[in-house]
């Protein structure tokens, strides 16, 4: 047993390696012009199939052991970084939903890559397409067995990465760019989420590794057990699209078929909902949270119920029927029926695999060429109206969030021009990136033509240019305030100051900045 585990140790990290390692020779030859264009794309493929399929034997391998011999668990391989009582180490959780979840993974991401060869044959993207597949198939690999929860936050963001360059694939397309963009902000509130929690669980349990954070749970605080339940529910609700944040994931299908099929049918949308089964133990002491979670679910489920019903694509069909399922899958976890959440997302990621894959052939198979109105929504006109508009949920969010921090922006312009400007001696209209830049631009003007009237009497050495700058503010102070007769010059001066402070507080009377100062405050406060 003990030569069997020191095999499992030696083998086990290449599991998320491999397709990392293929991901990263294929974006080497094409650096190096060796696999581009058609004639590259047996290179490619030679790399992303082989990869991936030694990792798929690995985690079969250990599937075997555990069948056989025992369920391997935790395994600390190495120290991966140190710094003072912060230690995060390279280890893995392989407990039997791990095993189950690896193996679901990786025959997912073999399947997917092999029916992309023919799908994807001559696209100009052939071998990007293949670098971002490997790579998110490493990343998923990371979330569902890593031991700690950096490790399992390293796996999280290269997923979001993954998705972000898969959705802009075609990136000559403004509205895949800009809808790549969204989903990725969209994301990154949930990753700030992420953090907290991983600050949280060293600060509140001195440890980072799952298992510990899990046997430690009760020993919490209520409040502590509720905050931290909190943060990840946030990176959880917001990476597998739960209302508010279900809307990013219809922007999403921008991408090719098949990575519409993994990353958002199949296994990346199921990422929040393995990480909230992983954390039941701290979810079973946070009965708010787990209420917040069953009523998020519920919230999601008639979201996607709804607006589905007014889809007349495939695609749009499947992406809402597959939040509707996932948000089953949350309000399941709120109802602490963790096992049927696990066994719900199993079968589900198989399943919309599968029809996602199927998704162009079944456009041949359709006999409406537009599909009729749900009686339900054919009586309710309101409701109608509102799953066609997809409940608003797009519009509130540029409300709360995109309009404020345009109007932010738009009032930091108008700060510089107005105030930054007339304190350098600028215009109010420049052409400059900044109005220090442009300042600088002046000055370096100014100071050329001084030299060339000047060159003389410029300073030289370090003792000079001290000198000269001394005399310069003494010039100025003697110019605008002593010169001035009756103090005018001061007056002036303060009342000018006067003016620009009263701008400032203006702006920051306005209410997004009120909020702002508030989130601030609670930022240095924690």
């Amino acid at each position: 047993m003990n030569e069997a585990n020191s095999v499992l140790r030696t083998f086990v990290w290449l599991i998320p390696f491999l397709p990392m390692l293929g991901s990263l020779l294929i974006a080497i030859g094409f650096v190096s012009c060796k696999n581009r264009g058609e004639s590259g794309e047996s290179q490619t493929t030679l790399i992303a199939n082989g990869t991936a399929m030694l990792s798929l034997l690995i985690v079969l391998a250990v599937d075997v052991h555990a069948i056989v011999i025992d369920i391997p668990g935790y395994l600390n391989l190495a120290q991966w970084f140190s710094s003072g009582s912060y230690q995060v180490n390279l280890s893995f959780n392989l407990d039997t939903f791990a095993l189950v979840m690896m193996t679901l993974v990786a025959l997912i991401s073999v399947l997917m890559i092999r029916f992309s060869v023919n799908y994807m044959h001559r696209e100009a993207g052939y071998q990007r397409f293949f670098m971002i597949m490997n790579l998110f198939m490493g990343a998923m690999l990371l979330i569902v067995m890593s031991g700690n929860v950096v490790l399992t936050f390293t796996g999280w963001e290269l997923a979001g990465v993954s998705s972000y360059l898969l959705i802009a694939y075609v990136y000559d397309r403004p509205i895949a760019t800009q809808n790549a963009t969204r989903v990725f902000i969209t994301n990154r509130i949930g990753d700030a989420g992420f953090i907290i929690g991983i600050f949280l669980s060293f600060h509140l349990l001195n440890t980072l590794e799952w298992t510990e954070i899990l046997n430690k749970a009760d020993s919490l605080s209520p409040l502590g057990s509720n905050i931290l339940a909190a943060t990840f529910l946030l990176a959880a609700i917001a990476k597998s699209a739960q209302v508010p944040f279900a809307p990013w994931i219809s922007r999403a299908l921008e991408g090719p078929t098949p990575s519409s099929a993994i990353f958002y049918g199949s296994l990346m949308v199921h990422a929040g909902v393995y990480l909230m089964i992983r954390l039941q133990p701290v979810l079973e002491n946070s009965p708010i949270i787990m209420s917040t979670l069953a009523f998020i679910g519920l919230l999601t489920v008639i979201y996607g119920v709804f607006s589905n019903l007014v889809q007349t694509d495939v695609k749009s069909n499947l992406i809402f029927s597959t939040t509707s399922q996932v948000g089953l899958m949350f309000f399941s976890c709120g109802m602490g029926w963790f096992e049927l959440a696990s066994w719900h997302l199993v079968l589900h990621a198989m399943w919309r695999a599968y029809q996602f894959l199927h998704a162009p052939a079944m456009m041949h198979l359709m006999v409406h060429k537009t599909r009729p109105v749900n009686p339900i929504l054919k009586r309710q006109g309101w409701l109608y109206t509102a799953s066609l508009q997809r409940f608003w949920l797009d519009p509130m969010a540029d409300w709360l969030l995109v309009k404020p921090i345009k109007r932010m922006a738009h009032d930091i312009e108008c700060f510089d021009e107005k105030v930054i400007n007339r304190l350098v001696g600028l215009p109010e209209q420049t052409n400059a990136i900044t109005s220090i830049a442009d300042w600088e631009h002046q000055k370096n003007r100014t100071q050329t033509s001084a030299d060339e009237k000047e060159q003389v009497t410029r300073a030289q050495g370090v003792a000079g240019k001290i000198l000269e700058g001394l005399a310069d503010m003494l010039f100025w102070f003697e110019e605008h305030l002593v010169l001035k007769s009756g103090g005018e010059g001061l007056l002036k001066l303060l009342n000018l100051i006067g003016h620009y402070l009263l701008q400032i507080e203006v702006l920051l009377s306005q209410p997004r900045y009120l909020m702002l100062l508030i989130i601030a405050t609670f930022v240095v406060i924690i």
